[in-house]
């Protein structure tokens, strides 16, 4: 008797399944992908932004097709610096974007004698223009506008900037340049 007992305590002992493969895999792959797409359009709306240069103006930094990702939230939380470069609306077809280096704040004194940049009576030395990329232009002294910078490219012979289109307000400052992605070769941190 306690042999059928013990046999059927084993039948209505509940069984572990196992579901196939199927329907809520399926599920949990698109849950997966929606999530990941999710995040990836908001680091792109919000935070990076992937770009590629068009032309030489920032040789031998960035040269023409590299593609980096620009920060555009870093402006939100900090201040633009001398030396940042950064991506812009063209002042004058704000359906261009351009990128430049920031050589002068709002309120500096700037004046460019034969090619050398003079911020607040200094000279910059600025190491990230080699000599065969700098030029001979000058500039009368002037004083850059509250709320705007002055930018140039780095291969002063070429660029076209604010000697060209004056400084740039803050409201079409909208990146600063983060890493080079893209050949790998150049891949790396902008400076």
């Amino acid at each position: 008797m306690q042999e059928t007992q013990h046999e059927e305590e084993q039948e209505k002992a509940p069984e572990t399944t196992v579901e196939a493969p199927g329907g809520s895999g399926w599920r949990s792959w698109s849950r997966d992908l929606l999530v990941s797409i999710a995040i990836s359009l908001f680091i792109i709306l919000f935070l990076y932004q992937p770009v590629r240069v068009e032309g030489t103006s920032m040789l031998p930094m960035l040269e023409d097709q590299d593609r980096l990702f620009i920060n555009k939230f870093a402006y939100r939380f900090e201040d633009i610096h001398r030396g940042d470069v950064v991506v812009f609306l063209y002042p004058q077809d704000h359906s261009k974007s351009y990128i430049k280096r920031v050589v002068a704040l709002p309120g500096d004194e700037i004046r460019i004698d034969h090619g050398t940049v003079w911020v607040n009576g200094i000279a910059l030395t600025e190491d990230y223009v080699p000599f065969k990329y700098r030029d001979d232009r000058s500039q009368p002294e002037m004083i850059i506008p509250e709320g705007a910078y002055f930018v140039m490219g780095d291969h002063r012979s070429i660029s076209s900037d604010s000697r060209d289109f004056g400084p740039v307000t803050r409201p079409l400052i909208y990146g600063k340049a983060a890493f080079v992605y893209w050949p790998m070769e150049q891949a790396g941190v902008v400076r």
